[in-house]
């Protein structure tokens, strides 16, 4: 299993980005996919997942904001996120869970500051 991620840079409160996360070595279309955050000394927290209906749930905080999607064509998963807050400041990993075990993405680095 291999995730991909991409995406991340700096942008201004208010701004927007647009994160990509490619995979390859499992049944793309049969699994569920998150996207995580985390900041030094804190733990990893989830953002936002898509399971393999498209039903979609998201952390309280990012809401209204932030909208995961999937390509089971192209076997890519995506989080939109609007109206970025210094808060939503951190590295972004893309995730799966397969057999048990969890896959990670490298982590693209999100920083929202003026």
């Amino acid at each position: 299993v291999q995730l991909q991620a991409s995406g991340g840079g700096w942008v201004q409160p208010g701004g927007s980005l647009r994160l990509s996360c490619s995979a390859s070595g499992f049944t793309f279309e049969d699994y569920a996919l998150g996207w995580f955050r985390q900041v030094p000394g804190k733990e990893r927290e989830g953002t936002a997942c898509i399971n393999n209906s498209g039903g979609t749930t998201y952390l309280d905080s990012v809401k209204g904001r932030f909208t995961i999607s999937r390509d089971n064509a192209w076997r890519r998963v995506y989080l939109q996120m609007n109206g970025l807050k210094p808060e939503d400041t951190a590295v972004y990993y893309c995730n799966v869970v397969r057999q048990g075990r969890a896959f990670w993405g490298q982590g693209t680095q999100v920083t929202v500051s003026s």
